[in-house]
């Protein structure tokens, strides 16, 4: 058995840390800041088997190198050779750690940053800065067209894998939702949900993609309502599919 342990870091970014209910070990996705798990990892009395790298971006990789300097047995994989040693991973890849029991696929998903990369089985998916709740990464180095091919890519895992992106921007997303998606009965009830969680000051983290394919409107691009609301609220005809998500993402980006 694996359980996932939420190490909260900077204003809204969460690192995740898999722990092995075997052994002491674990595995890190995308520590920005060392000090938050170098804390975990004492209280714990853990080791780190390996670092998983989403993308190049400092606040997912900062960390790195003070785990290392730790213990530089330490594996690091990745898309880019973002430091010494890396054992770099691309598309369909496979990573396996604690003794070959947890093992993930690796998909290319290139449209927040060019090396972009998730790591997902059956029953997790680690995608950084691609999916969040409710909402999708901005465009910086990709295009429009590669972030909604990686998001409809996404949206054909299971539905009951568990999504774990790295920030907390769920109600941010919300509000964006709601405007653009206002009869979504899915999306009101998923704004009760989420507000709670945050006033008992829990985080809305993990979700799944059954709940992102009926509240996330970058994954909805087709839904008649949707577009039919977008294309008023903009004032301009907007086809389904990639020109809706394409509309979104630009009239996101100006929310």
């Amino acid at each position: 058995m694996f359980s996932v342990l939420t190490i909260a870091a900077f204003n809204d970014n969460y690192i995740w840390l898999i722990k092995d209910s075997q052994s002491q070990r674990c595995v890190v996705v995308d520590p920005g800041d060392a000090a938050p798990v170098l804390e975990i990892l004492a209280a714990q009395e853990l080791v780190i088997e390996a670092i998983i790298i989403t993308h190049h971006h400092h606040d997912h990789i900062g960390g790195v190198k003070d785990l290392l300097s730790d213990n530089p047995n330490i594996k690091v994989f990745a898309k880019q050779p973002l430091f010494d040693q890396v054992n770099l991973v691309d598309e369909d890849a496979e990573v396996s750690f604690f003794d070959d029991r947890l093992t993930f696929k690796v998909w290319q998903v290139a449209g927040h940053t060019l090396d972009h990369i998730v790591y997902f089985n059956d029953q997790m998916l680690f995608c950084g800065d691609t999916l969040f709740s409710a909402g999708c990464g901005r465009v910086f180095e990709g295009s429009h067209q590669q972030m909604y091919s990686a998001l409809s890519r996404l949206s054909t895992l299971s539905d009951e894998t568990k999504v774990y992106c790295a920030h907390e921007y769920t109600q941010n997303n919300l509000i964006f939702a709601l405007q653009v998606d206002p009869t979504n009965n899915d999306l009101l009830a998923y704004i009760k949900q989420v507000s709670k969680l945050r006033q008992q000051g829990l985080p809305s983290i993990p979700t799944t993609i059954k709940c992102e394919k009926a509240i996330n409107p970058f994954l909805r691009t087709s839904d008649t309502a949707l577009v039919n609301n977008l294309q008023n609220l903009l004032a301009k005809p907007i086809e389904a599919g990639l020109p809706c998500f394409a509309a979104l993402r630009t009239y996101k980006d100006n929310f």
